[in-house]
């Protein structure tokens, strides 16, 4: 039969609205819908990353240090590159009348900015601000109730608001504020008293290229040109690596979640095309007494298949088209995403072609198996099951596996990590095929109940043509899906819960001059007598060598970080204290007397020691303000990071820095349920250059972000969940089919439509019993590897919500059975037998 011939056949046999085929549409419509929406997603956003980084870092390279500008020679060297651009970034406390708000302040040459372009509301384009004057974010001028042209007053100097910012072209690279921008003049923080020697602040250096350069062989050059200079350099191609990070992690994570929903859905395609043929066994019995050859039937019946299946990817395509600028709103004040119409080609061919193969590969074995049986076995099907045609398929499946797993390792940012979902999917198949049969033993073999309801709904689970394989795999996955779902999101909640917790100090102040300690201590206390404040010396440095005396090794000389050792990256908070601090505890070596006056030492977090091989006795040298220190370690600290105090790497001996010009930090604790109002401005007034941080409206702008994260997760995840659904119900529906003999023989025996639901849901409730144990353990080591292998969070479900998720899922599954089965009830004995 020519193909022409096939089709023709086929397409006057197929329904147009694809009746017998909506589960595989309605399958193939999530999975590629979820896919072709992802994939789209991060396509964008990718895009909008590669496209503007320059503008998004503010130069073609940037150097970032601490408490210094760069130094001539330094400047020498990335002069002959192109122009270059400096300016501060501090935390500052800006001033109106009797309101005060914490700001970031960055002050910026007349250079500013070397790339994109800097708005202002009503205004137009703009460069730096004015000599005397600011640029405000919308937010900073609310809080302090003013306009265009009103004065505020930074550290010292008083300044005129010039306008108002509506689009700062760097703003994501300048990573999390802990207050709203505001931009002055490059000399405004000396002006104002904000850079004294001690002070915390850091100096970014841009760089515009005239020439060629490659950016990341000039970061090269300049790490070997300085080693010890304490820099953190960024390029364009790296202009926002956290917003990098994200979207690779979020987008690997997201695809996990398209592939499992596919997976998912594979099995209700399976069954949806196995029920599709069922219905069509008197159809290719004929055409097989007609004439018609194996590979016939093959063809007419793929055909219909494959137009359904390209229906349902194509219908997902669309949706995901569409869906992503919704997406794309809901992330926008996260990334840097346009919210039109994303065509990504090779995205939406990717999640066509998955869905394909999928179709592929779990559509062929019920395709071999009408295929290959004579008329006469498809004739009586329904009383002599059909048995597999495994070598048939063998084929198709093999190559479609194939396919599938080269299109998941294209382009994987993680692969070990793509191998071990595509495992662990293959893995739970396999356990949930075997499940199956184990079941069909055991209830085989298990004794006899004396109710003959319960005894019958046993032999259901057993005998000739059970559809125990395919609901045990169908249930399986969708129970797996529920238990996911909620380990995901109580583990998320479980992290944002501690990462930002309820109960922190209520003001960080940074900054206080050493010799005012005990004027602050007396304003505090004025306002708020009950207070608990906690001072400590703060200044920047990075460490600069470590390991045993001797045989330091220079971190400039590593060519990657060892692993976990991020605290060797760049330049960290140091402090000197004479006693151990609250929230620490020793786990080696002991802490020094407090009037201790020998070599200097230091303390290090053991979870950095464990990373680069430190031991007690080891020595690490420290650059601070361009000089270099070097201590002892004499112990290791067990630090409680979950608490917002101050918790600092390295704490070193009190002779050790304290010659070090530098200020003290301070955090403040008002007991539960009081407030200090005014306590700011007087702050304010009374220390100028330094800057107090009000830390409640800074967790619930933390929450809120993370919650966004959390929601997009389960937003997504959600998809695999109704993939689960749908192939719930298709495996119940494709049941009730199968049993539609068996309750018209039982009606005719006298069974009462009483005991045929309670048949039905004995059938199914030992069934969804069995599966909710196994699904715990399945749903709940897929999310243990999503948190903590793809996200590096902590594992911290809540087994409570978990099992009332599960509990919901079996009360679904036995409520979807019960409602399949009320068709069978109003089934007529007579008009049935005579269809049958």
């Amino acid at each position: 039969m020519p193909w022409s011939t096939a089709w023709r056949i086929a397409r006057r046999d197929l329904h147009r609205r694809f009746r017998g085929l909506k589960l595989l549409l309605v399958c193939l419509f999530l999975g590629v819908g979820a896919l072709a929406a992802i994939g789209s997603l991060t396509s964008a956003i990718r895009g909008e990353l590669d496209a503007q980084g320059q503008a998004i870092l503010g130069g073609d390279l940037e150097i970032e240090v601490w408490q210094r500008l760069l130094g001539e020679d330094e400047r020498e060297f990335l002069a002959p590159y192109g122009q270059l651009s400096e300016g501060y970034r501090m935390q500052a406390m800006a001033r109106s009348g009797n309101a005060t708000a914490p700001v970031e302040l960055k002050a910026v040459d007349a250079f500013w900015p070397l790339y994109g372009v800097m708005r202002l509301e009503h205004g137009g384009r703009a460069g730096a601000p004015p000599e005397d004057g600011a640029w405000l974010a919308r937010g900073a001028a609310e809080r302090l109730g003013v306009k265009v042209d009103d004065t505020i007053k930074v550290g010292t100097a008083e300044l005129r608001v010039a306008g108002i910012i509506s689009d700062e072209p760097d703003r994501l690279s300048e990573g999390f504020q802990l207050g709203q921008t505001v931009i002055v003049t490059r000399d405004l923080p000396e002006r104002a008293g904000l850079t004294a020697p001690g002070a915390l602040y850091q100096t970014k250096t841009r760089v515009r290229f005239t020439g060629n350069t490659d950016p990341d062989t000039l970061k090269d050059a300049l790490e070997k040109r300085f080693p010890d200079a304490g820099f953190d350099i960024r390029t364009r191609n790296t202009a926002s690596p956290g917003a990098e990070r994200f979207v690779s992690r979020m987008g690997e994570f997201l695809t996990l979640v398209g592939l499992a929903a596919l997976a998912i859905a594979g099995i209700g395609i399976g069954g949806g095309v196995s029920s599709y043929l069922e219905a069509r066994r008197r159809s290719i019995a004929t055409l097989k007494i007609l004439g018609a050859t194996s590979g016939d039937i093959a063809r007419i019946y793929a055909l219909q298949v494959g137009a359904a299946a390209l229906a349902g990817a194509l219908a997902g395509l669309a949706a995901g088209v569409l869906v992503t600028p919704l997406l794309a709103s809901a992330l926008g004040d996260l990334l840097p995403v346009r919210t039109e119409l994303e065509i990504a080609p090779w995205a939406l061919v990717r999640a066509a072609a998955f869905g394909l193969l999928v179709a592929l590969v779990f559509a062929a074995p019920p395709l071999a198996r009408a295929r290959l049986f004579p008329a006469m076995a498809l004739m009586r099907a329904r009383v002599a099951p059909l048995g597999g045609a495994a070598r048939a398929a063998a084929l198709p499946v093999g190559i479609g596996l194939a396919c599938i797993l080269v299109l998941a390792f294209a382009g994987a940012p993680q692969p070990m990590l793509t191998a071990s979902f595509l495992a662990g999917a293959v893995v739970l198949l396999g356990l949930l095929a075997l499940l199956g049969r184990a079941i069909r033993w055991a209830a085989a073999r298990a004794p006899r109940p004396a109710n003959p309801l319960l005894r019958a709904a046993l032999a259901n689970l057993h005998r000739p043509g059970a559809a125990t394989a395919a609901l045990v795999t169908a249930l399986g996955f969708g129970l797996s899906a529920f238990v996911l779902l909620a380990a995901v999101q109580t583990s998320l909640d479980g992290n944002i819960r501690r990462s930002v917790p309820d109960r922190a100090p209520d003001y960080f102040v940074l900054d206080i001059p050493r010799t005012g300690v005990d004027e602050f201590d007396t304003l505090v206390r004025s306002i708020a007598p009950a207070a608990e404040i906690e001072t400590v010396p703060t200044m920047r440095g990075a460490i600069l060598a470590y390991g045993p005396e001797g045989r330091e090794q220079r971190v400039s000389e590593l060519q990657e970080l060892p692993e976990g050792a991020w605290a060797l990256r760049g330049e960290r908070g140091l402090t000197y204290a004479e006693a151990l601090p609250e929230g620490n505890s020793l786990s080696a070596g002991k802490w020094w007397a407090g009037d201790y006056s020998g070599e200097p030492l230091v303390s290090v977090d053991e979870n950095l020691a464990k990373a680069a091989g430190l031991k007690v006795g080891d020595m690490i040298t420290v650059g601070i303000l361009g000089t270099e220190r070097s201590a002892r370690i004499a112990s290791l600290r067990r630090i409680d990071w979950e608490s917002l105090g101050f918790n600092y790497v390295l704490i070193f001996s009190p002779n050790a820095l304290e010659d070090v010009p530098h200020n003290l930090a301070a955090t403040i604790d008002l007991p539960e349920g009081t407030s200090a109002p005014g306590l700011l401005a007087k702050l304010s007034a009374a220390f100028p250059a330094s800057s107090a941080i009000e830390v409640g409206p800074l967790l619930t702008e933390a929450r809120a972000i993370l919650d966004q994260v959390a929601l997009a997760i389960l937003a997504a995840a959600s998809v695999a969940v109704l993939a689960g659904i749908a192939v719930l119900l298709g495996a119940i529906a494709a049941a009730r089919e199968a049993r539609l003999y068996d309750a018209v023989i039982l009606r005719v025996l006298g069974a009462s439509r009483r005991q045929l639901l309670l048949l039905q849901l004995g059938e199914f409730g030992m069934l969804a019993a069995i599966l909710a144990v196994v699904s715990l353990a399945m749903g709940t080591g897929l999310a243990w590897l999503v948190i903590v292998r793809l996200f590096e969070f902590d594992w911290l479900p809540d087994w409570g919500e978990i099992l009332a998720v599960l509990g919901v899922g079996v009360a679904l599954v036995l409520a979807f059975a019960l409602g399949a089965s009320l068709p069978l009830l109003r089934a007529r004995p007579a008009q049935s037998l005579r269809a049958l």
